[in-house]
């Protein structure tokens, strides 16, 4: 398929409607649920835990505060690790047209069934609730802004776009890419209506975003199983946009790491270097620096876990349409008791799985930007 029949199926894709399903689709969909692991959505979460203040280490250049962490080869092409044909409890992915490009997108099948990363995939991995999901948007190290598009049907990965072109994070010394496998949580959404009473904000309006700190280079659509650790309350153009510390629970750390505390013990200064790449990433782009609630402080699990089950909460909100969901698509295929969901059998053919080589980029790109004031 040529990249304008790509832009074209893609395009079908995002213009189709969804429309309520029927007897027999519900029963399918309750097959798929079912399948999928699906729950109720957590109990109304109490008041945020307060955490102690971290203790201040000396920053440590990128190499030293991830010791541990396995490094890509690095391609001019911002390539990241190519996925298998099949990722962690059944999900797979489905790329169109080459990385890099505008037509570009990763949708999310789950037993061949294709699903939205935003609402079909569940939050918890257990019933214990104590893993959860992770979907995994930008692998560590590389710079294209990838995203789930929260407008489009199914909600695909795709690259952020701002006046027609892709967008890119510079390269802020001595950092190179994106710190961690960033991502978000599933089934989570930080409201636009509701100003946190302690961060004195709005939500941004988008997933809960994670920062995943394990060793292995995730890829764009990769369903992780993560342990949450902490959380940052980044205040970004004046809304609250929450940073979840996590770790993958296969990773050779993960059985040390349980609290925010560990992490500081077993990779010292990778939260200062997180607190510090969120503060200046945006500055060579001609923007102020960011800035942070708490003082900038990394809240224990415990806090982070009222975050998510808030998040929770303002997603079972939207999905059930009692908050207007404006632009955001909320079409599903699971969610039993959302005026959203549709028939499986009634979505439009997703474009064909397409393996390209990712295009070349600007080498631009890879450009270092020294910040002054950053730490040393």
């Amino acid at each position: 398929m040529t990249t304008g029949a790509a832009a074209a199926a893609a395009g079908a894709v995002t213009a189709a409607t969804g429309a309520g399903a029927g007897a027999g689709a519900a029963a399918a969909a309750a097959a798929l649920t079912a399948k999928m692991g699906l729950r109720a959505p957590p109990p109304p979460s109490g008041q945020n835990s307060s955490a102690s203040s971290q203790t201040s280490h000396p920053f440590l250049r990128t190499a030293q505060i991830a010791g541990h962490l396995e490094t890509p080869a690095h391609t001019s092409s911002d390539s990241s690790s190519s996925p298998p044909s099949s990722t962690m409890s059944g999900y797979t992915v489905r790329k169109v047209a080459a990385q890099n490009t505008l037509e570009h997108r990763v949708y999310i099948e789950k037993d061949g069934v294709p699903v939205s990363p935003f609402h079909d995939i569940p939050l918890y991995a257990n019933q214990e609730q104590t893993v959860l999901n992770m979907v995994v948007e930008i692998p560590r190290w590389t710079n294209g802004k990838l995203e789930i598009s929260k407008e489009e049907l199914l909600n695909p990965i795709k690259q952020d776009i701002k006046k027609g072109k892709l967008r890119f994070v510079r390269n802020c010394f001595p950092h190179k890419g994106y710190l961690w496998n960033y991502g978000a949580f599933p089934q989570t959404w930080e409201d636009p209506n509701t100003v946190h009473p302690e961060t004195k904000a709005k939500g941004d309006n988008d997933p809960l975003d994670v920062c995943e700190i394990g060793e292995l280079v995730g890829y764009p659509g990769q369903i992780k199983q993560v342990k949450v650790l902490g959380v940052m309350a980044l205040l970004d153009e004046e809304e609250t946009d929450w940073k979840v510390i996590v770790i993958d629970v296969n990773d050779p750390l993960a059985p040390k790491l349980n609290d925010v505390e560990d992490v500081e013990r077993h990779l010292p200064g990778l939260l200062r270097a997180t607190n510090e790449w969120f503060r200046i990433y945006k500055i060579p782009d001609g923007k102020p620096e960011n800035q942070f609630a708490f003082t900038g402080e990394c809240k224990n699990k415990a806090y982070a876990m009222d975050v998510i089950h808030e998040c929770a909460e303002a997603w079972e909100r939207l999905i059930t349409g009692k908050t207007p969901a404006g632009s955001v698509s909320t079409t599903n295929v699971t969610v039993q008791h959302s005026p959203s969901r549709v028939a499986l059998g009634s979505l439009p053919p997703l474009p064909p799985h397409q393996d390209l080589p990712p295009e070349k980029i600007d080498s631009s790109i890879d450009k270092w930007f020294f910040i002054s004031g950053a730490s040393a």
